[in-house]
């Protein structure tokens, strides 16, 4: 026995003598240790150097090996090592700063992984650190978004400090002002254009989402007093990548998945990028559903150094039905209605095609001299028919609200709009003694076109007594209507019938030829807006300035296309001013003032019954903060505290016979202090958080019941938090856990002074397991099961939050 224990032993020993491995440390130019770098040998063998910079790797085949050592802002490094049997050998590594310039225009994709981004345009229109930029920018990355399986808009803004649904259509509350109510306009790749307001489309295609808080006039134009929301399109890869996944989960949903990247030819001057998307889904809301396909195509051509090319088309096709939300009753009692009932009928339809065509060029003329163009074409087409509520309760013979029932109208809409973006600017680099400058030059042309053809059909009211047409009741004339009795209780006959908030079945296919309607036709709409301005980045040893002007024409075309066509012209200068200061390689100070200035359309093409003509909106910004890096720049903070003063905003009037009708009640002040978290603590930990205080507060009005009270839709306090771990190595390697919450606080509904939503929060979770290239994922949202409401116009029109659903997903990348 104790020979064969021997002989047991030796062998052993000779196996662990015969073993041969690899491994050592990885440094960056200052010797500090480098948790999170790639060390890779051959293709198949990876190692993440863990806390303490290490990398290890065993059963080696002796021979001669490459390694291959990459990290995030460091030049790619490699290191061949010839091994002997039963040899291990240490190799340290020290990395050194990448050289890669950074691009002028985004053309080729985003290197970057994980919750962090380092570089963006929209802070100054040059890739610039936005360590650097003396204005607060929050954004969401791709990782993050597929973490979370958060596919829309409105679910990633929670993860932004300052930010909220309005409601659930393309509507959000930045910093305490409401962005659609400023000509919608958003930015695509840092250009403007036009998006369907009432659903939110997939955004697989996003690289990632980012919010330049407050006022960007100087640099955009007319845009929002609250910030800009900018999506950034995913850009071709010089190395081959593709992916696949397909998700199912609550409400019968379905959705796949797609995205290639890599080179198309030998030299990889040529670029591709694909991706394509598909969804299918119901939801809690009944009779609600969504179905989406997106196709978004990309290609970077890169002949030269000096020159560069991207083109870029995103179209989306959208079938669903127009959710106008929840009604409640019971002397505004929120929960006496169930959150998933909808107020449609089954013949109910939104069909949505966008069009996004993109064309960004970049050349470089000399060594410090570059030009930039970018062109955007947005096409977008809405087919609408919806029965929804006419903003009121049912009508008894005497003029009496009779609760339990709404009232109702039906919309057929059909309409096109056409938007253009030109965008041309210089960059030049030049010394003034020690004074380092990048100066940036341009001219911007926007337009907007609703061309012929716009038209809807409108019914509503009560029947006449002849049963031929639909007028509002008049309880002060009653032969002018019919009449009929329902439950004892005498009304008139509605031209579209009453939906009953009671009912447990009230949806119906309805017979639509019955219905008085009121045809309109459109008249076609345009604008444009047009802006030359001027910007100088200035370096001078730890202190960077930020000076810019823009002179921006706005011209609108009232009775367009018409014999008594006039021209509305309104222009303004619009400065603005920051300075950083680098305390330490961690943390950067800053301040910053800025203008802002948005004309409010005569004629709003998504409210023609808003009124008009009003005067623009003009703001201003006075912000300070810090900026910091840690964990070896892999997770960054962002402390901001602003004040945003704004006139001439608009709400709404409480008209009874227009309640689609705005007033402007004055100035709002907006005042608060926010805080950003995000990007990685160690190699396998993953975080981001976010916390808002607002006070958004009415300090001007004509309506003096208006003063102090909080702007409509803005909490005073907001947050987040989400943290995502995976386990590295063990018999548990690659199973991952992910977890947080988000939280509103009481909010004011739309223009109305006495209904509010309350405070809410919601926890969720996920779990993950990668295999290989598999990754097995699952998304629980709203753990808790809460009831809470997102936003809303007023107690006929709130929008209530979905109860606990789950996701599941499948991946695999090769």
């Amino acid at each position: 026995m104790r020979m064969l224990l021997l002989a047991l032993l030796a062998i052993c020993m000779q196996t662990v003598q015969a073993q041969t491995s690899i491994k050592g440390t990885v440094k960056d130019p200052e010797n500090n240790l480098v948790p999170g770098a790639s060390v890779v040998i051959g293709k198949t063998k990876v190692s993440i150097t863990n806390d303490k910079g290490e990398y290890t790797f065993t059963d080696v085949p002796a021979g001669k090996h490459v390694l291959t050592i990459t990290f995030i802002g460091y030049e790619t490094t490699t290191r061949t090592v010839t091994l002997k049997e039963g040899e291990t050998r240490v190799v340290n590594v020290a990395l050194t700063s990448s050289a890669e310039q950074l691009q002028h225009v985004e053309i080729t994709g985003r290197k970057e992984s994980g919750y962090k981004n380092t570089n963006s345009f929209i802070g100054t229109k040059t890739a610039t650190n936005l360590k650097d930029v003396p204005q607060s920018v929050s954004y969401v990355t791709k990782e993050m978004i597929q973490d979370q399986q958060a596919m829309r808009i409105g679910e990633m803004v929670k993860n932004m400090s300052g930010i909220n649904q309005h409601t659930t259509y393309d509507d959000l509350d930045i910093r305490g002002f409401r962005t659609q109510n400023n000509s919608q306009v958003q930015m695509v790749n840092g250009l403007r254009t036009i998006t369907g307001f009432w659903k939110q489309p997939l955004t697989n295609y996003l690289e990632r989402l980012e919010v330049i808080k407050g006022p960007a006039s100087a640099l955009f134009g007319n845009t929002s007093p609250g910030g800009v929301i900018n999506r950034v399109t995913k850009k071709p890869l010089a190395e081959r990548r593709q992916s696949v996944s397909f998700s199912t989960g609550s409400f019968n949903a379905f959705r796949g998945l797609a995205d290639f990247t890599g080179p198309m030819n030998e030299s990889k001057t040529l670029l591709y990028r694909l991706n394509l998307g598909y969804e299918n889904a119901q939801s809690f809301r009944e009779l609600q559903f969504d179905k989406n396909f997106v196709v978004a195509p990309s290609i970077s051509f890169l002949p030269t150094e000096k020159t560069r090319l991207n083109f870029d088309v995103v179209y989306n096709r959208s079938n669903s039905r127009l959710d106008r939300g929840q009604a409640v009753y019971g002397n505004n009692d929120i929960y006496s209605v169930p959150i998933s009932k909808s107020l449609n009928a089954t013949n109910d339809y939104l069909n949505e095609d966008n069009l996004m065509i993109t064309t960004s060029f970049n050349h470089q003329l000399t060594k410090k001299l570059q030009f930039n163009l970018a062109y955007l074409k947005t096409i977008w087409e809405e087919d609408l028919l919806e029965h929804r509520t006419a903003n009121g309760y049912a009508k008894d013979s005497a003029g009496a609200a009779i609760p339990t029932l709404v009232e109702m109208q039906v919309l057929i809409r059909k309409r096109k709009v056409f938007a253009d973006n030109v965008s041309a600017y210089f960059t030049y680099d030049a010394n003034t003694g020690p004074i380092a400058h990048k100066i940036l030059a341009g001219y911007d042309y926007a337009q907007n076109k609703m061309p012929w053809g716009a038209a809807q059909s409108q019914a509503n009211g009560y029947k006449n007594a002849a049963g031929t047409a639909a007028t509002a009741y008049n309880a002060a004339r009653p032969a002018n209507f019919q009449y009929t009795t329902v439950n004892g209780i005498k009304m008139p006959v509605p031209n579209v019938p009453h939906f009953d908030l009671t009912s447990v079945s009230p949806y119906q296919l309805f017979d639509m030829s019955k219905y008085s309607y009121v045809k309109t036709n459109y008249d076609p709409t345009f604008y444009n807006a047009q802006g030359y301005y001027v910007q100088d980045q200035l370096t001078f040893g730890k202190f960077q300035a930020l000076l810019g002007l823009r002179y921006d024409r706005f011209d609108e075309r009232v009775n367009y296309d018409k014999a008594t066509e006039t021209k509305i012209v309104q222009d303004a200068f619009i400065p603005r001013v920051g300075l950083v200061y680098t305390i330490d390689k961690h943390v950067n100070v800053y301040a910053t003032y800025t203008e802002g200035y948005n004309p409010q359309t005569t004629a709003s093409m998504n409210n023609p019954n808003a009124g008009g003509p009003f005067d623009p909106l003009i703001s201003n910004l006075v912000e300070a903060g810090a900026k910091s890096d840690w964990f070896n720049e892999r997770l960054s903070v962002t402390l901001a505290a602003y004040r945003i003063q704004l006139e001439n905003v608009l709400y709404n009037a409480g008209d009874a016979t227009n309640p689609e009708l705005l007033r402007p009640i004055g100035k709002v002040e907006s005042k608060g202090i926010e805080l950003d978290v995000k990007g990685q603590i160690s190699p396998n930990w993953y975080l981001t958080a976010a916390y808002a205080y607002n006070d958004a507060q009415i300090t001007e009005s004509t309506d003096k019941t208006d003063l102090g009270r909080q702007s409509p839709g803005a909490p005073k306090h907001q947050g987040s938090f989400w943290t995502k771990y995976t386990i590295p190595n063990g018999v548990l390697k690659g199973l991952g856990i992910g977890g947080g919450a988000n939280f509103v606080t009481e909010r004011n509904v739309d223009g109305n002074k006495v209904q509010t939503l309350p405070a809410y929060e919601v926890f969720n979770g996920a779990l993950y397991y990668k295999i290989d290239k598999f990754q097995l994922q699952l998304n629980m949202n709203n753990l808790l099961d809460k009831t809470y409401w997102i936003g809303g116009y007023d107690y006929l029109r709130l929008f209530p939050g979905a109860p606990r659903n789950w996701m599941t997903t499948v991946s695999y990348v090769f």
